[in-house]
């Protein structure tokens, strides 16, 4: 793992730029900001009290319960509007789940982690991801009960995306795991797909076209309407109260290494 352990004064830095204009940043839309190694940089931390202190927005998105550790910034953030949490849930199945998320925790702690956001008044949503045809699919109306259960009132979902190198990969880790169904799960995704293995078009990727790709579309629009869940990851969050940083002392410069040795 790479990490950057100036982070945090990197974002200080672009929020106080003259030209700034407040959106809602994402953390974890490409990698999740509780990798096990935030356990001890704890950059993700230091980067949520920037937010924090300017008052700015932010969506995260995880599969890890670390997020509760951050409880205390993230419930002064969300009263007053400025932040909301989805929860990646793959599957119930502690089987597939051991083979194909080795290191994140079970279905059952991330559960645990949304009704303690829930509780402490933060908005939370499920993220279905990523949806495998043949696969985890069928897990799809528990998870979403059970995630309404725990306090999430939003929800998403996304099918697998197989771009470049993650084709390979994934077909390798199928035909090791699951040999008797991988044929199938395969055949399903190309047909989501246009007969293709990947589709990167824009509205397209994320849910795919075709017969099962609309059952599944359906799927989830009557459980989310059942369940009483609204659509989508995150809620509009708000940017009005954003405060550009001021000037703030900073510690003397220091290599990677000492720094991360300092958090």
């Amino acid at each position: 793992l790479t990490y950057k352990h100036n982070a945090a004064d990197q974002l200080r830095r672009e929020l106080s730029c003259p030209g700034y204009r407040c959106t809602s940043i994402t953390l974890g839309a490409n990698t999740d900001p509780y990798q096990p190694v935030e356990k001890t940089c704890r950059i993700t931390r230091k980067v949520l009290a920037v937010l924090q202190r300017s008052r700015h927005p932010v969506a995260i998105i995880t599969r890890s319960a670390l997020v509760t550790r951050d409880l205390d910034i993230l419930a002064e953030m969300a009263a007053d509007g400025l932040c909301s949490v989805a929860i990646s849930i793959t599957t119930l199945d502690d089987k597939l789940k051991r083979v194909m998320e080795p290191r994140a925790p079970s279905a059952r702690a991330r559960l645990a982690a949304m009704a303690t956001l829930a509780d402490a008044g933060i908005p939370v949503s499920l993220l279905f991801a990523p949806v495998i045809p043949a696969l985890n699919d069928c897990d799809m109306e528990t998870i979403l009960a059970r995630s309404r259960e725990a306090g999430a009132t939003r929800a998403a979902y996304l099918l697998l995306r197989l771009p470049l190198e993650i084709r390979e990969l994934f077909f390798e880790w199928l035909h090791q795991h699951y040999p008797l169904r991988a044929d199938h799960v395969i055949s399903l995704l190309r047909q989501c797909r246009g007969g293709a293995d990947y589709d990167s078009r824009f509205g397209h990727r994320m849910r795919g076209t075709g017969t099962f790709a609309e059952l599944l579309a359906r799927r989830f629009q009557v459980s989310c309407r059942k369940l009483a869940i609204e659509p989508g990851e995150s809620a509009q969050l708000r940017t009005d109260l954003f405060t550009p940083p001021t000037a703030e002392a900073q510690p003397a410069s220091q290599s990677p290494a000492t720094q991360f040795e300092m958090f």
